[in-house]
């Protein structure tokens, strides 16, 4: 039921909006409780919401772990559970790993259609993970690159990216060469120290950052944060565990849902980045979605 992701970009801009709007919005989230597993280097995410304007209760558990051994078993599983908010009874038990990764690449969309440069060409990602071809996916689809370049630590990733996906895709040998001139770049790794550097960033390009979801990690170095117009989903959720956004101390200019509320300006024309860390209300709607499309069909 998510197989295009473009789809639920009506609900999800609702939902940011509603965020953004306080206790008028009838959001109801708390910034996600983490639980670290010390023995084996991963954590455990708990990630509730309720939204009022789609009457949707949920709760998304999701495990990460940094630096797998066994690379058949995802850095990211989750799942995500649907109640009635009436009763509380649980009404569906969803796959996470699917819903995060349409969500995620659905709500770096709409931060790029409001503050990507106007002639954007060339398109960058850095990674070659799930969520590599899930943003690959949607951008594809919603806009019109001449160029897609891709760069993942791993070349052999990249490859088989590239020879996997629908359209044209060069793999680049270094990170600087995948960016240098891109007008959108989307940065997807499990990196924790920083892989992109404000060097090579062409002014008035606009950065996705998705991955560094801890806030000890990163992977966007001080000139490109210090030097960007920072947007976020949530301040508090950026405050307390974006490394990018703690350790070089730039400062938060809007919220995504303050920009779609109109409340913001976009700037497009500026150096813009999007601290995606991603929240449990696009889990919430996301999950309805998928569960309301199944009702229907059944």
């Amino acid at each position: 039921h998510l197989h295009r992701a473009s789809l639920l970009l009506p609900a999800l801009e609702a939902a940011l909006a509603n965020f953004s709007a306080g206790a008028a919005g009838g959001v109801v989230q708390p910034v996600r409780t983490v639980l670290p597993v010390p023995r084996h280097g991963g954590y455990l995410g708990v990630m509730p919401a309720y939204s009022a304007a789609d009457d949707a209760l949920t709760t998304k558990l999701v495990t990460f772990y940094e630096h797998l051994k066994d690379s058949s078993v995802p850095s990211h599983q989750a799942t995500v559970l649907l109640f009635d908010p009436s009763n509380g009874t649980l009404k569906a038990v969803l796959d996470g790993s699917v819903i995060t990764a349409k969500r995620t690449a659905a709500v770096s969309a709409i931060a790029t259609k409001l503050l990507m440069p106007a002639s954007a060409e060339v398109l960058c990602i850095l990674g070659a993970g799930v969520q590599a071809y899930s943003h690959y996916d949607i951008f594809t689809e919603l806009f019109t690159f001449k160029e897609v370049r891709i760069w993942n630590r791993t070349k052999e990733k990249a490859v088989k990216f590239a020879s996997s996906v629908s359209g044209p895709v060069r793999v680049c040998s270094s990170a600087q060469e995948a960016v240098t001139g891109a007008d959108v770049i989307v940065t997807v790794t499990m990196a924790t120290t920083p892989i992109l550097s404000g060097d090579w960033v062409k002014p008035g390009a606009h950065i996705n950052a998705v991955g560094a979801s801890r806030p000890d990690w990163r992977e966007l170095d001080d000139e490109l944060m210090k030097n960007c117009v920072l947007f976020v989903d949530s301040r508090d959720a950026a405050l307390t565990e974006s490394g990018d956004v703690i350790l070089s101390g730039a400062e938060i200019f809007a919220e995504l849902g303050e920009v779609l509320k109109g409340t913001k300006p976009a700037l497009p024309e500026k150096t813009t980045v999007f601290k995606s860390l991603g929240m449990a209300v696009e889990d919430t709607v996301a999950a309805k979605f998928v569960y309301d499309a199944w009702s229907a069909g059944n």
